[in-house]
This record gives structure tokens, sequence and C-alpha cells, in this order.
């Protein structure tokens, strides 16, 4: 599996609350829930704090274990509970969140998972798309504090890694044969949006990634976003990730050699 990358904090935010992890066989996609200001989260730590040890525990058990990606998460989410059990009131519901992507090579498949809205696009050999895409917080009954903090991690609402490791096995999961696929693109919301707000469409937005890198993915939206500030709600710019992951053959790999 070839792997690359690129992510990018939103312009004028200091911190990007994105993030990426690969390994030889995986890559983990993560973003961070921006925290509404005022609202107590019971957590002495910010939303990056999350999504780093979030990824460094997907990583150590991707790269050690050889668990299914539901036990995988629900591994990591509870690893992270460990690490600030003792100063963090993990009871609170509006505790630091993220979604998350993941794509493992296993060989003969690939295997793959989707937790709330980082989306992945697998574009099959015979030019077909599916899109992988948990868009359940997209039906909440309304997106107040409130009625977000009774959604969150509930029956009937929406589910992120957080503070119960049972979100794990809301997420969306598959494995799909190797042989079959071209290549996976990794996104959050902050880049999908070129086929969600900006009309792209999902196999636009893979062949843009295909053909010009998770880079000129990132450029790409952050002009849309300047041409269509104004006429769409939520926020101008979002911290925006790509990954492109190929899913090379033997002669593909051979060509590369010097």
């Amino acid at each position: 599996m070839l792997i690359s990358h690129a992510t990018q904090a939103a312009p004028g935010v200091e911190r990007n609350e994105d993030s990426v992890v690969t390994g030889p066989d995986f890559a983990v996609v993560l973003d961070g829930a921006t925290t509404a200001p005022g609202v107590d989260t019971g957590c002495i730590h910010d939303v990056p704090w999350l999504v780093s040890r979030l990824g460094a525990e997907l990583s150590r058990l991707l790269l050690t274990e050889s668990l299914d990606l539901t036990d995988t998460l629900s591994l990591a989410i509870h690893g992270v509970m460990t690490q600030h059990e003792d100063t963090c009131d993990l009871a609170n519901p509006d505790n630091p969140s993220s979604t998350v992507a993941i794509v493992r090579d296993r060989g003969q498949s690939i295997d793959y998972l989707a937790l709330s809205d980082s989306p992945i696009v697998l574009r099959k050999t015979d030019g077909t798309i599916e899109v992988v895409h948990d868009s359940r917080n997209d039906y909440l009954p309304g997106y107040t504090v409130e009625i977000v903090r009774q959604q969150r991690n509930a029956p009937g609402g929406f589910w992120v890694a957080s503070n119960k490791p049972d979100a794990a096995k809301e997420a969306l999961t598959g494995s799909i044969a190797r042989s079959s696929l071209d290549c996976a693109g990794l996104f959050t919301d902050g880049a999908s949006r070129l086929a969600e707000r900006h009309g792209l469409r999902w196999a636009g937005l893979i062949r843009l990634l295909g053909d010009e890198g998770p880079a000129a993915v990132i450029d790409r939206v952050r002009r849309e976003d300047e041409r269509t500030a104004g006429h769409n709600p939520g926020k101008v710019h979002d911290d925006a990730t790509a990954v492109l992951c190929r899913f090379a053959t033997d002669s593909y790999l051979e060509g590369l050699s010097p």
C-alpha cells in the first residue's frame, strides 16, 4: 500500500484538530470536534490532546495486534481513557471527541472503518465508487449544545470516539478484495466538503486526489470555501485532511525501482 497525505489547519486557526497516522499497512484519519464556547467538558485536556493520544493508541494496536478494526478502536478509546481517568470527569458527555477513519491492508483484502463524518471513498479497478460515510450527525433534530449533548453516543443519535469504548461497535465497517481496488481516499469533513458542499461529487473528489494528490484537494477546497463564503451554513473554513492509499501491483512497484 502506497500512502500520501496532507493536513492543514483552517486559515487563521493556530492548531489543527485533525490528525493522520500511517504505518506500513494502515492509514488513520481523525477529526477532533471543536468544543463550543462556554461548554464544560469535564476534562482538563483539549481536543488536540485527545486526537493525538487516540492516534497513538490506534497506531500501537495496529502495529502490534491482529484484531478486527472494531475491537482495535474500542481498545484504543479505553487506552486513552486510562490516561486521564484520574484527572477528568469521564462521565461528562461533553468530553473531547473525534471522528475515526481507518483503512488497513490485510494482503488479500482491505478492511475499513468509519465512525462519524470522516468518509472513506473506495475506487474499484472497474471505475465504480463506493462511499463509506457515517452521516448520522446530519440528521439530528437540531444543533444546539443541549441537543448535540443528548444525541452524542446515544441510541438514535450519532457516535464518536470519546469516553465510551462501545461506540466502536457503531462504526461502519467492512472488507473488500484487494485485487478489486484501485485506491482509497480518507477525508475529514473539511476536505470532503468538496463533494458534500461544493458540488464536485465523490467520483470527482477521488479523481482529484488520485491525479493531483492530497495537497491539491486542500488547495481546491480553500478556493471553493472563499468563492462561496456567505452562501453556506457553518464555518467558512475547517481543518482539512486528505489521504490517498494506492493498492499497487507488483509490476507497478517494479517500475518505481531505480
